[in-house]
């Protein structure tokens, strides 16, 4: 790390691409909005070789790239309909987003780095957020890896394409590119590479990469475990709420089999030609995106990742029996959507593959939801004073535990450490060994098979 200046709040870099302009407070550099790639609509993403030459630094009479706040997000739903309507959407609205400011655009390709003031070859974890496919942003609460760089560890955060457009597929794709769709999930290796190439220049270790994600950034995470080409890109992966992959049902389909969904999709949008579409106006491109939600039930099933040939090579079947050789960690929680099928899939990937799991067994205080899908952010991340909860003693403690655990994972593969309960690895053959966070306390057990499908049924989807 080549530190240019360091003055009251802000702290300025030399690095390949540039120099950079980033903010320092309590002993941690965070550089805010950092552009790692571009990329056109339905185009795959190119990186950026140079903040300066390609227009990043323009509003600066320096030419420094000025990382200080956060850049703009994947253009959603959300931007034109914060859907309030909708009980659940309301409850995550509560939960990690209200009362903070979001910009949208096409050009979002960008990251956040929590960087140790002093670091040299630190540890990194790359973080990537859920939001089934559809929605998210590095900028929403609790995505603040300050915690984990004042334990030693840099903390990337990415952003990637979302909805419509991380994921439409057409034939034409086919034609210009060799490949078809999935420009979220390219986007997130694109950002990895981009650590892997650069995070040397904010004292990050390239050869001590670990992946850290939550639900659809788990899910995402796994596809990238099961793809060969990615060996020694990252050495670890932590997988919240989306490890051992889903049912059958909702696996990735050939992408051409989602091309039928979306020509409707244009249909309704007017448009008739895949040019069109590339041009219209992202009002218009939502408002398609709204009528074709309430006119079809399946549109999760062909917004996601689809096998195209790159990133998902082959059915995922054929792919899950042999995952990247590297180390594993998984977690669920007591209250997850669709638990039962969360554990079990978690559990069977974690035992062949000598996987860490959790089981997260400490209900939110404030409501009646308990340890509800993704109520875990807060604790990784050690963002529980920012919360309307309130949270005790006890939720304290686990937050330091489970960001301890992580730290250490990030930096050896093995969780354990001073002061935190032995946490084993599960092995073949019967129920899972995990290490149950509990009110009572964290240590090892075994999940509870028949809390969580209770839980699932009587309790569900969050409410707000």
């Amino acid at each position: 790390m080549e530190v240019l200046l360091k003055s009251g709040q802000q702290v300025m870099l030399r690095t390949e691409l540039g120099d950079i302009r980033g903010n320092s407070a309590d002993g941690v550099f965070s550089f805010l909005g950092v552009p790692f790639a571009k990329a056109g609509r339905f185009e795959y993403a190119k990186p950026v070789e140079n903040w300066a030459a390609e227009g990043y630094a323009k509003d600066a009479d320096d030419g420094v790239l000025s990382a200080l706040k956060f850049g703009p997000a994947c253009p959603q739903c959300r931007q034109f309909d914060l859907h309030l309507d909708n009980p659940k959407r309301l409850f995550y609205h509560r939960e990690y987003r209200d009362g903070l400011h979001f910009d949208y655009g096409e050009d979002c390709l960008n990251l956040n780095i929590y960087a140790p003031e002093n670091a040299e070859k630190a540890p990194v974890i790359v973080f990537i957020y859920g939001g089934g496919f559809d929605s998210g942003s590095n900028s929403e609460q609790p995505f603040d890896g300050s915690g984990f760089a004042k334990r030693g560890v840099i903390c990337v955060v990415i952003n990637y394409r979302v909805g419509v457009l991380g994921y439409f597929t057409h034939e034409e794709l086919q034609k210009r590119f060799g490949r078809d769709g999935n420009f979220g999930l390219d986007d997130q290796h694109a950002g990895i590479k981009w650590v892997k190439d650069h995070i040397a220049d904010f004292g990050g270790d390239p050869e001590n990469i670990t992946l850290l994600g939550q639900s659809a950034g788990a899910i995402s995470i796994q596809y990238l475990c099961l793809d060969p080409a990615n060996r020694g890109l990252f050495q670890r992966a932590a997988m919240m709420s989306g490890g051992g992959m889903f049912p059958r049902f909702a696996l990735p389909k050939k992408a051409a089999d989602t091309h039928p969904y979306w020509l409707e999709f244009m249909d309704i949008a007017g448009c008739r030609s895949f040019s069109e579409l590339k041009n219209l106006g992202l009002k218009e491109l939502f408002e398609a995106v709204e009528i074709i939600k309430v006119k079809r039930k399946d549109t999760i099933y062909n917004t996601m990742p689809v096998m195209d040939g790159l990133r998902i090579p082959r059915p995922v079947p054929e792919l899950i029996g042999s995952p990247l050789p590297i180390d594993y960690m998984i977690g669920y929680t007591n209250t997850d959507m669709y638990a039962p099928a969360l554990t079990w899939v978690g559990d069977k990937f974690g035992k062949k593959n000598g996987a860490y799991i959790y089981y997260f067994d400490l209900d939110a205080p404030g409501d009646g939801n308990g340890a509800f899908h993704s109520c875990d952010l807060r604790y990784m991340f050690e963002k529980l004073d920012e919360s309307w909860r309130p949270y005790g003693e006890r939720d304290h403690q686990a937050a330091k535990e489970l960001a301890s655990y992580m730290a250490n994972f990030a930096k050896t593969g093995d969780p354990n450490g001073e002061g935190l309960a032995k946490w084993s690895p599960a092995k073949p053959g019967g129920l899972a060994d995990v290490l149950r966070i509990a009110p009572q306390g964290t240590f090892m057990g075994h999940p509870q098979y028949l809390k969580l499908t209770r839980n699932y049924l009587t309790i569900g989807d969050p409410k707000a």
